[in-house]
Formats: C-alpha cells, sequence, structure tokens
C-alpha cells in the first residue's frame, strides 16, 4: 500500500495519500519519476493531503515539492514530522 507520493528523487516533502496516518507509523512512500518506493516512520500525525518531509530540515532551507520551490523552513522539521503552516512559510510575501 501507497502512503504517500513523490514527484522527483530531489524533493524534501511528499504528500499524503490516505487519512489516519499517526505519529510512529510505518508509511510506504512513491516516488513517481523514478518509480521507486521508499519507506519511512512519521514522527507526527499527518492529515490526508499534507506533506511529510522527507528529510530533516533546518530554519531557512527550501523545500522542494514536484522539483520546485514552495517556500522556507521557518521551524526545524524532522524527517517524518508534517510540513504545514507552523513550520514552512512561502518566499512571495
Amino acid at each position: 500500500m501507497i502512503h504517500f507520493v513523490v514527484h522527483e528523487e530531489g524533493d524534501s516533502v511528499g504528500t499524503v495519500v490516505v487519512e489516519g496516518v499517526k505519529s510512529g507509523a510505518s508509511l510506504n512512500g512513491w516516488i513517481m519519476e523514478q518509480d521507486q518506493v521508499v519507506e519511512m516512520r512519521t514522527a507526527s500525525d499527518i492529515p490526508i493531503g499534507h506533506k511529510i518531509a522527507l528529510k530533516p530540515l533546518a530554519v531557512g532551507d527550501t523545500v522542494f515539492k514536484y522539483g520546485v520551490d514552495i517556500g522556507k523552513v521557518v521551524a526545524p522539521i524532522a524527517a517524518g514530522e508534517h510540513l504545514h503552516v507552523q513550520n514552512v512559510k512561502t518566499k512571495r510575501w
């Protein structure tokens, strides 16, 4: 079963595609461009449609999704944690 999808191998996040992801769960992710499956453990609950960190991210790091810069990290994020407005902000404003 696939729990999250990643567009490109260099992306820093994946998108959760199932409901009920809880902290400590072991998830399978599909990297679409390489047709590769990866496994990781969650560090927080993550709602469907939200992002999961694929690696540790420090304040100031750029977040990549679909190979595109989608924002900057404003609070440290561990691998497996939920990315959302509490720890990532757009660079537009």
